[in-house]
């Protein structure tokens, strides 16, 4: 069982904690105003995740699979609120730390994972790879999505940390706002590649 529940982790690891939307855009919150104002979004993201791994364990995530119509809406939907939330990140003027930043907040993060196709899909693959022995198909399926979110949660805080270190060890506000920018036009390319590319 150890074995089933280590490749479950490490597929959780290498498809939600790959360089994507959420992950780039925790990093630009904690690169913003570090890990602490972070928290709200970051609890969000990890809740609007909770409602994939719930869709993809109980097999109604399928339902999005077959239904290629609500996929494409689904899609189009997320791909315009990643980018209102690249603009929120992009337009972040305040000074560093300051009370006044217009960061991505609790419902952002929320609606962003809530929306997206790419959460939905990982954790169906997930569901699909994961084969845990165990005394019941309800028993697996518990262990095998707790594993998953206990994972999801990790590589989700590292990022918004690396981001916070990136805050931390920097600064100079012209600097800091450039990397705010470059996260938020990186997010967007992807945005963009995942609408017109894959």
């Amino acid at each position: 069982m150890f074995e089933a529940l280590l490749s479950v982790a490490i597929t959780t690891a290498v498809l939600l904690g790959s360089p994507g939307p959420a992950p780039l855009a925790l990093a630009a919150t904690g690169a913003s105003q570090g890990v602490k104002k972070g928290f709200p979004f970051l609890a969000g993201i990890l809740a609007g995740l909770l409602v994939a791994v719930i869709f993809a364990a109980t097999g109604a995530a399928g339902l999005l699979v077959s239904h290629p119509q609500v996929t494409l809406m689904l899609k189009w939907l997320a791909a315009a609120y990643l980018i209102y939330v690249a603009y929120k990140i992009a337009a972040n003027n305040a000074a560093l730390g300051s009370a006044g930043a217009q960061l991505p907040s609790f419902k952002d993060g929320f609606i962003l994972n809530l929306l997206n196709p790419k959460a939905y899909a990982a954790c169906i693959a997930i569901f699909a790879t994961a084969s845990v022995p165990a005394s019941s198909n309800l028993v697996a399926t518990l262990l095998a999505a707790s594993v998953c979110y206990v994972v999801a949660i990790v590589v989700d805080t590292i990022w918004l940390v690396l981001g916070g270190v990136i805050f931390k060890t920097l600064k100079d506000e012209t600097v800091l706002k450039r990397i705010r920018v470059s996260f938020a036009l990186t997010l967007v390319v992807l945005v963009l590649y995942g609408l017109f590319v894959v």
